[in-house]
């Protein structure tokens, strides 16, 4: 057993750094766009045209399944538009997009429940629509939505094995192709599994001290 971890362990540490940075830019992707997408779309800031092209495109991107997704970013669009896309760019598009679908209703519903106290207040004070949102409302939602936040985040390094089907090196292909090398398939992705659990555990520990930092704050 000691003997195929240490075999195993650099193809499984080189997944690992493709997963990481899947996870990473996708994540950048997904909230920014999520961010942007559930300003556009809350209660207060609605823009007549563009809110409900937002309302539709984040609907979309909600009902349709992932993999679905990143088939058409990958193959589709690729065939569309007559050029190549590797299987790295397609992998944060697709995971980014996908995602910010629900980081767009996790942020609408968490500026939807500020109450309309606190942008009069901020009105009062001479703040402008922007300012207020910066300064006042979105430290407000974050607070209240930071566990979703970081369910979606969660979910999202789960995702990240879905695009070993595009043929990417990330954590769970590399475990795929040490089963096909090894011929062991139970303790390589009991492996796979475990590294999987510790990502999950840092995100999760870090999100708490973001919690109790937050709540220290406010007290």
């Amino acid at each position: 057993m000691m003997d195929l971890f240490i075999r195993s362990l650099p193809l499984l540490l080189k997944g690992l750094e493709m997963t990481l940075h899947v996870l990473f830019f996708a994540a950048s992707l997904s909230f920014t766009l999520g961010l942007l997408f559930g300003i556009f779309s809350s209660r207060r800031l609605k823009v007549p045209v563009i809110t409900p092209l937002i309302e539709g495109m984040t609907f979309v991107l909600r009902a349709v399944p992932f993999y679905v997704q990143l088939m058409i970013v990958y193959f589709v669009l690729p065939d569309l538009l007559g050029f190549n896309l590797d299987p790295f760019p397609a992998s944060v598009l697709a995971l980014g997009l996908c995602s910010s679908g629900y980081v767009a209703q996790i942020v609408r519903a968490g500026i939807n429940s500020i109450p309309v106290s606190q942008w009069e207040a901020a009105f009062a004070l001479g703040y402008s629509m922007p300012q207020s949102l910066r300064s006042i409302i979105l430290p407000q939602m974050v607070r209240n939505v930071l566990p979703a936040f970081n369910n979606e985040f969660d979910s999202l390094l789960k995702s990240t094995s879905i695009v070993s089907s595009i043929g990417l090196l990330e954590l769970t292909r590399a475990g795929m192709n040490l089963v096909s090398r090894e011929m062991e398939p139970v303790p390589i992705y009991l492996m796979v599994a475990l590294f999987y659990l510790c990502l999950s555990a840092i995100v999760n520990m870090t999100t708490r001290t973001l919690e109790r930092k937050i709540t220290y704050v406010k007290s």
